[in-house]
Formats: structure tokens, sequence, C-alpha cells
């Protein structure tokens, strides 16, 4: 039976047993969720939970699962009213020694296929990881209910905007047969 530890933030992998898993639960008050909304630029955050166990794996390795529960309350793009979203996710964060480390004289470094895998290091912060996974499935473009979605036209004044149609492989040869069937 594992051992069941009430809402650390911060894992210290060196005094973890590699021979179980470690479960965790985070569930943060009332001011660390305004100060996470903070700093995830949106308007509140509620019933925030991370649950879930630390695993060793493969080696000296680590395996992060954890289910996260959420509710985000954003600003609607067109309206700016409050948009309100249940988030539900499943976690999955490998911690790997044999990370390569960070050259900092390279140009250009090239990302692992794989974007679950992080590097080990000897702490794993929950409170990260949970404000991180929060980050990573908040809506692109919240909407209030009932908001039209209109497209938006540019043009100079006197000329007709172009549309999505005008720019299709055929748009003119469309308007070119409606011209000769209107002159018939």
């Amino acid at each position: 039976m594992s051992e069941k530890t009430e809402n650390p933030t911060v894992l210290h992998l060196a005094q973890m047993s590699m021979n179980r898993s470690h479960p965790f639960r985070i569930e943060p008050d009332a001011p660390d969720m305004a100060r996470m909304a903070e700093d995830l630029g949106i308007l509140a955050l509620k019933k925030v939970r991370l649950e879930g166990a630390m695993h060793p794996d493969d080696g000296e390795n680590w395996k992060l699962e954890a289910r996260l529960g959420a509710t985000v309350v954003q600003s609607c793009v067109v309206t700016l009213d409050p948009v309100t979203t249940r988030i539900d996710e499943e976690i999955v964060r490998k911690f790997r020694k044999d990370w390569p480390g960070v050259d900092t004289d390279m140009e250009e470094i090239e990302m692992p296929e794989d974007e679950t895998i992080d590097p080990l290091s000897d702490q794993i912060d929950l409170r990260a990881v949970l404000q991180e996974a929060i980050a990573l499935a908040l809506p692109p473009y919240p909407r209030s209910t009932g908001t039209p979605s209109e497209t938006a036209q540019y043009a100079p004044p006197g000329v007709t905007p172009m549309t999505d149609a005008d720019a299709k492989p055929f748009a003119a040869l469309a308007k070119l047969k409606g011209q000769l069937k209107d002159g018939d």
C-alpha cells in the first residue's frame, strides 16, 4: 500500500523510494488560486485540484500521472463578459535523467517529439506543474454564449472588401459565369 501525502507542493525525489508510487493531491486555497489566476492573466480560478501519483520509471527516472480539474473564468474575446469553462484533463509528465542539457552557445535547440518529457531535477514543484497544465488547457478564444461569430472586413472607402469566397481558386470563374448569365 502506498502512502498518502496531504497537499504537498514540492516532491523531493531523493527522499522518495524508487520501489513504489507516491500519491499526491493538491487543492489550492482561495488566495493561492487568486495568485495563479493573476499569473495566468485570467479573471478567476475555482475548484482546482491536481490528484495523481509519481511513479518510478525505467531506472532513475520518474513519471507523473495525474488528473487536473479546474473551473476557469476568462474574458470573452468579443464582449469582455466573464466566460466560465470547466477543465478536466489527464496529465502525464516524464522526468528523465538523460535529458540533454541546454547549450547556451547553440543557435537552435531541437525539441523532442514527446512533449511530456522534462529534465529530471532533485525536486518537482507540483504547483508549477498544476499552473502549466491549466495554462495549456485554457480555451484560446473564450466566447460568451450567444455572441455572434462575425467576420471583420477591412477595405478603403469605396472598395468592396474581399471575402474568403473571393480567394477561392474558382471564385473569379464563378463571378464571370454569373455575369454571362445576367447578360443573356
